[in-house]
């Protein structure tokens, strides 16, 4: 048996994705050109536009496409900042939870500072609060551009970004969300966030879609100024557009349905773990509360390797990881995990789950028991457990 638990890092297409896709692929014209080859495939882009921005509640023309989510999160910060006239100064504010994309950018930056995280790993209100009043008190000529998650797609803790931007706002700051991890999970409504959010960037990948695009959503009143030059995106992002995958996204979002997300199948894995294998616990907001990601479970395994567990369990057949893909090829282990306070000797011995919702019976109970057995396994090494 197969069972794949890895969506958080990318997620497989449907058949009727790969029958959509393959009608396209003899479609070669470019999206800028002026003739009918170019036309259908501007149409095709315009389509998948228009699909986004109905997907979070958005105009359109606030919609624009990327090479990818970490392209979009550094568009939003290095657009804002760098590229922006002297003028427009700003003090960078982000959370250690937040992606690589977005703290690498943000470090980039000539005036930087990381938040506190709760340990469960959410924003610290009270501590964005302080910081906030504290340079608002010092530097009232530098605006404060906080950059933050929606929810950590390693650990699953979801921020509540009401609260974050009415904060950022009253500072009179700027706000950027990656919801990337948020969005396969709850929807979004930028209308309802409309005085909170100011930037909103996801990836197409984790929504069914191919990897190789991602969307930046800006309010009308936020100049961006671009990372890679050309009259594509209205200037913002040059090159020409890679329609297959944007296409792809515009069915994702047609066809994506949050009815199908459920944490059933999650519950009942965790529910086995906390039963049967010991010295075992949840990291991130608690697993039964609506502060952690339905589809997510982040568990620690006491005395093991989550790297050797994770490949004694793709042996078996089950795909999981070790954390973020981002930075799971490195041994060294997130921040997140650090921010969070997590024990050092208990870092290196996490596993997550990422469900689709969509698993069966036999196979939630195939999950189970053949990590029952990898984990004994692992732990009395030398010792057959049998299958």
């Amino acid at each position: 048996m197969n069972v794949y638990l890895d969506n958080a890092a990318a997620t497989p297409l449907s058949a009727s994705m790969k029958g959509y896709l393959s009608s396209l692929l003899d479609l070669c014209g470019n999206p800028s050109s002026l003739h009918s080859a170019g036309a259908k495939t501007a149409k095709i882009v315009s389509e998948a536009r228009c699909l986004a921005a109905e997907f979070i509640h958005a105009d359109p023309d606030d919609i624009f496409f990327t090479p990818s989510g970490s392209a979009a999160n550094t568009l939003a910060i290095k657009g804002i900042t760098s590229e922006n006239p002297p003028v427009n100064k700003f003090k960078v504010f982000c959370t250690p939870t937040s992606h690589k994309s977005m703290l690498e950018a943000c470090a980039s930056c000539p005036d930087h500072e990381l938040l506190h995280v709760t340990p469960e790993g959410a924003a610290d209100l009270s501590h964005l609060e302080y910081r906030l009043a504290q340079h608002d008190k010092y530097h009232k000529d530098v605006k404060p551009l906080v950059c933050i998650e929606a929810a950590n797609s390693e650990i699953g803790t979801i921020n509540d970004i009401p609260a974050i931007g009415s904060l950022v706002h009253r500072y009179h700051g700027i706000l950027a969300v990656d919801a990337t991890g948020y969005i396969p999970s709850l929807p979004i409504s930028v209308k309802a966030w409309k005085d909170h959010v100011d930037i909103l960037t996801f990836s197409g990948h984790k929504l069914r879609a191919l990897k190789g695009c991602g969307v930046l959503w800006k309010q009308k009143n936020i100049t961006l100024r671009p990372l890679i030059y050309g009259s594509q995106e209205r200037g913002l992002v040059g090159g020409t557009e890679n329609v297959l995958a944007i296409a792809s996204l515009g069915k994702a979002l047609r066809d994506y349905s949050y009815a199908s997300i459920s944490s059933a199948g999650r519950d009942h894995v965790y529910g086995h773990i906390m039963k049967y294998i010991p010295d075992s616990y949840p990291v991130g907001a608690p697993v039964e509360s609506a502060r952690r990601l339905p589809c997510n479970l982040y568990m620690c395994f006491r005395g093991i390797e989550g790297e050797s567990l994770m490949i004694l369990l793709d042996l078996n057949g089950i795909q999981v990881s070790t954390g973020s893909a981002c930075i799971s090829k490195s041994l060294s282990p997130s921040s997140a995990l650090f921010a969070i306070g997590m024990k050092k000797e208990d870092i290196h011995s996490c596993i997550r789950f990422s469900f689709s919702g969509a698993e069966t019976k036999e196979e939630l109970e195939y999950i189970c028991e053949v990590l029952t057995r990898c984990v004994a396994s692992l732990r009395s090494p030398g010792v057959l457990i049998p299958k």
